[in-house]
């Protein structure tokens, strides 16, 4: 059965059609659970599932890899051994060379444009320049709300964007 929320997921799957999803909320306690009915539901729309920070979960639900924060760079070895894709949450030019240099398939640079309680944005140009310095995929996020901004992110050559009120 699926529930209210997952619905809504399937609607913005169907609308957007993304080739990846990430499962990331911090706040719930079954975490877990709702993981393994995101994970069969993104089967099923043949979308692949990342989720955050717990290689050992994505691996045990089958999911094509972990999205690890800024703070997990020594786990990036571990989760490619468990044959999960692994992207790396990065801010700095510095925090992205490192996780290219460690083994990672992406990493996810932030926050491009203003985004409540992220920082200072670093701005399209300093995006380009991580994606040029990086060799591997780059995906942009922070701030990203309008086709406009869209149009920015596609300009610095980065592989994707990621964003939660673009897909509202």
């Amino acid at each position: 059965m699926i529930t209210p929320d997952l619905e809504d997921l399937v609607q913005r799957v169907e609308k957007h059609k993304p080739k990846q999803l990430l499962f990331r909320n911090k706040e719930i306690a079954n975490y877990a659970e709702i993981a393994l009915k995101i994970a069969t539901l993104t089967k099923d729309l043949g979308v692949d599932l990342y989720l955050h920070q717990d290689a050992f979960l994505s691996k045990e639900l089958g999911a094509k890899g972990v999205h690890l924060t800024s703070k997990q760079f020594k786990l990036i070895k571990q989760a490619k051994e468990m044959g999960l894709d692994v992207i790396v949450s990065t801010h700095t030019k510095d925090e992205a060379l490192l996780a290219s240099s460690l083994g990672a398939d992406a990493i996810t640079f932030s926050p491009i444009f203003h985004s409540p309680n992220k920082g200072e944005p670093v701005g399209v140009e300093a995006l380009a320049d991580v994606v040029k310095s990086v060799g591997i995929k780059v995906f942009a996020l922070g701030g990203i709300v309008s086709a406009k901004d869209v149009d920015l992110i596609r300009s610095s050559g980065a592989y994707g964007f990621a964003s939660i009120r673009y897909f509202s």
